[in-house]
């Protein structure tokens, strides 16, 4: 098709804004999908993100639209998750396409996400169409969030599209909004093939499957193709059109997107960002591509029972053709036996992982406690990275400690201003800005007065402290009405240690992490008075201790179990009951110096219990 009738564009909104339902709206109006196979969020086809109502992995669809003016267009929708652990995802659908619909949600307003997926945007040239959606909700305020789109990002009225894609009002003008403010895509059809994979996924018949966009030239199947950067030669085996399921046409030309089957068995070999061209006529150049993701959260993941090992291998080698952005490597812990170290985007991505990981393998899966990735810097001047707490040098080779920050944007009604502050100061966070979106000083709610103004806060804040509960005290604290997004800015110095919990004098290496030397001892007495009532109690005196380096810093005793061995000694010469009391206390003396303290997985889950106040 010609370039010049063809569109291509992502949604993007805040979580629960209605983006997957727009997406269902333009794909019936289209007629892409059939009625008859119609069902809410098509575009979702996993079933964790049908019950949570959220889109974890971005898909791509094709739509035939006939405008008005009687020409047909070629309209290419990638959609995007919503969550902020998926804003890298988001990043490449954006360099994508040449155009988004911004969502907004009429009744709750500009959100978190909203700004930082609108800045992406920005960032990449993109021209927007705002999208006021939910009218039709009874606690639609669309005059104030009118007012805040306007002060925020400069939209006027008129360009604001009204909409309710729950009940199709407005689609159609947002279809026209596509066709006539979007530009068409700019490349040169003569030229040698430059596809840019903005995807890939895994498919057991076809390897792996990369989702492109051809920015030059076209494809073909049966071409022979090279990936620029890592040289691999591949065959396209198939190639084709999303609707939204795949479906074959034999060729993408300048413009387009869809699908290339390279036959590959690794989706590592098919790197996101990469360019493919022909292998005998290649491009000079390749495209910019993508910054490589960074994965931001660390965190142990063993099998419950030991002999599953091999299966949670085998399971996490699965997952992760469908999950580019998971990495793990085995690890050992005296605790816990065989495991592995996962890295990943964040704890939403940690939750989805090991809910997978169970629900679609039937695994029972122990999780450490979530850590962060510290750059540690030595006496003698080099620098490491520490992703595992166990890891961690002595301290006295240590010179400083660094440890990950994040750029925080927090979203509340005003009244809940102190509250968030105070919550924020505790986890060492930096206030940085505070904005007031006022609504307009004419719209008014049901009852007849201005509606309350909301706040945005930006703050500055270590990584590792809104890893634990953050985000539910937050959310308890503003009584759901807080909404966030965050960015990492940076590495920077802070007084940590390693806090170890000892069972017996022996360190359990899957109990440890590193803190801020101020709140050491806090959770520490908090942990180990936790772990006093779910280690079970044995023959013999169990002491929890917490540590730093040499320093006992807390310490909990579990009671021996007693058994009564006088109750057969019922007569008789004293002489005899101290011998069975002296032969008890010579066993569990030789008890304590070779038992073993079971750990049970709850001990694990008290890490995540204890709060970082």
């Amino acid at each position: 098709m010609d370039p010049s009738f063809i569109r291509n564009f992502c949604i993007i909104a805040h979580i629960d804004h209605g983006k997957s339902t727009l997406a269902d709206r333009l794909l019936e109006l289209t007629g892409t999908i059939d009625s008859r196979q119609m069902t809410a969020q098509i575009m979702d086809q996993m079933d964790l993100e049908r019950e949570r109502g959220i889109t974890i992995k971005g898909k791509a669809v094709r739509m035939d639209y006939e405008h008005s003016d009687g020409k047909n267009y070629q309209l290419n929708l990638i959609d995007t998750p919503g969550h902020a652990d998926f804003s890298y995802e988001v990043s490449r659908a954006l360099a994508s396409c040449e155009g988004a619909i911004l969502i907004v949600d009429a009744s709750q307003g500009i959100q978190a996400q909203t700004l930082a997926n609108a800045y992406l945007a920005a960032a990449n040239d993109l021209t927007l169409i705002p999208v006021l959606n939910k009218i039709d909700l009874p606690l639609a305020e669309p005059d104030r969030v009118l007012g805040e789109m306007r002060q925020i990002f400069g939209f006027t009225p008129e360009e604001v599209i009204l909409a309710s894609a729950k009940e199709g009002t407005g689609v159609s003008e947002i279809l026209h909004a596509i066709i006539t403010r979007l530009e068409c895509p700019k490349g040169d059809q003569n030229s040698p093939l430059r596809a840019l994979i903005f995807d890939s996924t895994y498919d057991s018949y076809k390897g792996v499957l990369a989702y492109v966009r051809i920015v030059d030239g076209e494809v073909k199947t049966n071409d022979k193709l090279l990936m620029m950067s890592t040289h691999t030669n591949v065959e396209a085996l198939e190639v084709g059109i999303f609707r939204p399921r795949t479906e074959s046409n034999g060729e993408l030309k300048t413009g387009e997107v869809g699908y290339i089957a390279t036959g590959l068995k690794n989706v590592h070999d098919c790197r996101v960002g990469d360019t493919i061209t022909l292998s005998q006529k290649p491009a000079e150049t390749p495209l910019a591509g993508y910054t490589p993701h960074k994965a931001m959260v660390y965190v142990g993941l063993y099998p419950a029972e030991g002999e599953s090992y091999e299966n949670l291998r085998d399971s996490l080698d699965k997952l992760r053709l469908n999950d580019a952005a998971l990495s793990y490597e085995p690890e050992s812990s005296a605790a816990l036996g065989p495991g592995f170290r996962l890295s990943l985007l964040g704890v939403l991505h940690l939750e989805i992982v090991q809910e997978r990981l169970e629900r679609e393998y039937g695994l029972k899966l122990i999780a450490t406690a979530p850590s962060v990735s510290y750059q540690v810097v030595l006496k003698g001047g080099r620098e490491t990275f520490v992703e595992n707490p166990a890891d961690l040098p002595n301290i006295s080779e240590i010179e400083e400690i660094r440890e990950p920050w994040i750029e925080m944007n927090v979203l509340i009604p005003s009244r809940f201003i102190g509250p968030v502050m105070e919550l924020v100061t505790d986890r060492r966070g930096t206030y940085k800005r505070m904005e007031y979106l006022a609504s307009t000083n004419e719209s008014y709610d049901q009852t007849g007065s201005v509606p309350e103004a909301r706040v945005l806060l930006e703050y500055d804040l270590p990584f590792s402290e809104m890893l634990v509960d953050f985000y539910d005290r937050l959310k308890t604290v503003t009584r759901g009405f807080a909404s966030m997004d965050y960015r990492f800015i940076g590495q920077y110095s802070a007084p940590l240690v390693k806090l170890e919990i000892l069972l017996s004098g022996t360190p359990v290496d899957a109990l440890g992490f590193i803190i801020h030397r101020d709140k050491a001892y806090e959770r520490g007495r908090a942990l180990v008075e936790q772990l006093r009532s779910l280690i079970p109690r044995q023959l013999f005196e169990v002491a929890i201790q917490a540590s730093i380096g040499s320093r006992i810093i807390a310490r909990e005793t579990v009671r021996a179990l007693r058994k009564d061995v006088l109750a057969k000694c019922y007569g008789g010469d004293v002489t005899r009951k101290r011998k069975l009391l002296q032969k008890q206390a010579e066993g569990k003396k030789r008890l304590k110096r070779v038992g073993q303290v079971e750990v049970p997985q709850e001990a694990f889950l008290a890490l995540l219990k204890i709060s970082s106040k």
